[in-house]
């Protein structure tokens, strides 16, 4: 009786053992030079359970610039995320579609500037929603300018109105010249 015991000690501890080797995280890399396409396989791993994890973009070793992310399936992790990915050269374009994803439940998760197939750049934001989780609204507000000293301005005159920062880039602009791009936000006083 003893060694049928320990044997099924033994058999437990080793299924024990395996199970939790197996439960892993697990790493996807995508990379694309096309903005809309990283926004496909976006979903498509989040399909598969995966969650964007960060981003950025540049030269790679593949040739061109490229827009590369990173998503990760976590055995623990819980949810059904979507995902939309908002490039565009001009600020006052992406402070719009931010707002319209926001007021649908998404949240800012990265940015990136990159640079396009025509030469030109873009700024591009990732947002998440978990369909399945409550909506927490937000409302975002995007900073653009060629001078650090007028974003410092700007920045504390957000921060007094209750914005967090979530991110920033530089990079060109449709127009020419380097600008600086920081975006904030708040939750909706009233759900």
């Amino acid at each position: 009786m003893k060694k049928l015991l320990m044997l099924c000690f033994c058999v437990g501890l080793l299924c024990a053992l395996q199970t939790a080797a197996v439960a892993q995280i697990k790493y996807k890399v995508l990379a694309t030079k096309k903005t809309s396409t990283m926004q496909k396989e976006l979903n498509e791993m989040a399909d598969q359970g995966y969650r964007f994890q960060g981003v950025s973009g540049g030269e790679t070793s593949f040739g061109g610039s490229e827009v590369v992310s990173i998503m990760s399936k976590d055995p623990d992790q819980k949810g059904n995320f979507k995902y939309i990915l908002l490039a565009t050269s001009r600020t006052g374009t992406m402070q719009k579609e931010l707002q319209e994803a926001g007021d649908n439940g998404y949240e800012y998760r990265g940015q990136v500037v990159f640079k396009t197939t025509f030469g030109g750049e873009e700024v591009v934001a990732i947002l998440e929603k978990d369909p399945n989780a409550p909506i927490i609204k937000y409302e975002y507000k995007l900073f653009a300018t060629k001078k650090t000293g007028t974003m410092d301005k700007e920045l504390n005159e957000a921060g007094d109105a209750g914005y967090s920062y979530v991110g920033v880039t530089v990079g060109k602009t449709a127009i020419g010249g380097n600008e600086l791009v920081v975006i904030t936000r708040k939750k909706y006083k009233s759900m």
